[in-house]
């Protein structure tokens, strides 16, 4: 990974990765994509391994101490009750709940994600910003996502958005930094690709497309050009960067669609919960209806969560 310094004072970081695609190509790709790797019937497998990957998030203003903890014991008991069905990959909360993850989380493998730094406009300071990536990591989180500073993005400050990237990722220590980038937000595909490269080089462990918060949800679009940009910084770099797609992700037919964008573009090695994730909760009760049904075990909506 380079230093600020030696991202600008030589060469731009940006000039080291050639886009791989042509912008007019994407829709056709993604087309493609979809029909080589979905097909008419659902695998069973398939949505087992996509429930695995789902980060089931509260944050709402609502949220309090009890309220967690009570969204934490359904993750508990999950696997008791649905023993068949491998667990979610994490659970994400507001920082200020880090320390009821860490009592209350005991579902194995399951990670203990919070929001940070000024989640979710990050519109605050930077040493803020730290002092609470700091804080949720020292109460007991293991997964910190933060939003990069949008505006000063789209403005062209592509150092103070490295910047702070890097010190977030060095406040959060040994937990994983997801970074959001809102994608809805840049819209144009170059804008995406160069937003996932400096935060990849600025230490993101994954890479994420949105926030939920915004009303812009996230795309396929996105979903393509981040997963380019992760191939091609796995080339240069040898390191392996987690992708998520997040906001407006409810329905199977959805997920598979992603899932699908991963697979061909970065490999089966990148669908597990460590290098893959897939938000929200709505879609937990989704892919837990299909899979039921599919087990022949209920043709009932489930609303487990």
């Amino acid at each position: 990974m380079k230093n600020l310094n030696n991202m600008m004072e030589s060469e731009n970081i940006l000039e080291d990765y050639v886009v791989p695609y042509k912008d007019q190509e994407i829709d056709s790709k993604i087309e493609e994509i979809q029909q080589s790797q979905l097909s008419d019937e659902i695998d069973l497998d398939t949505l087992k391994t996509i429930f695995s990957c789902i980060d089931l998030t509260t944050l709402k203003e609502t949220d309090s101490a009890d309220s967690v903890k009570a969204f934490v014991e359904k993750v508990n008991g999950f696997k008791e009750k649905f023993p068949n069905i491998p667990n979610v990959g994490g659970v994400c909360v507001y920082p200020v709940f880090s320390p009821v993850l860490k009592q209350y989380l005991k579902a194995e493998g399951v990670k203990r994600a919070v929001v940070s730094g000024g989640f979710p406009a990050s519109q605050t300071f930077l040493d803020l910003k730290v002092l609470e990536t700091k804080k949720a990591v020292d109460f007991g989180a293991n997964e910190v996502d933060v939003v990069i500073s949008v505006g000063e993005f789209l403005e062209g400050n592509y150092e103070f958005v490295y910047e702070e990237i890097r010190q977030l990722k060095e406040a959060s220590k040994d937990a994983h930094l997801k970074v959001i980038l809102e994608t809805g937000s840049l819209i144009e595909p170059e804008l995406i690709w160069n937003a996932s490269i400096i935060a990849m080089d600025a230490g993101a462990d994954f890479i994420k497309t949105s926030t939920g918060k915004s009303g812009k949800a996230a795309s396929l679009t996105a979903a393509y050009v981040m997963c380019q940009a992760i191939k091609a910084y796995h080339e240069k770099q040898k390191r392996k960067v987690g992708f998520k797609p997040a906001g407006g992700i409810a329905e199977t037919r959805d997920a598979l669609k992603y899932y699908a964008v991963v697979k061909d573009i970065l490999g089966e090695e990148w669908l597990n919960n460590n290098l893959f994730r897939i938000g929200a909760s709505r879609l937990a009760n989704n892919l837990l209806t299909e899979i039921l049904s599919l087990e022949g075990d209920s043709f009932d909506k489930v609303e487990y969560y």
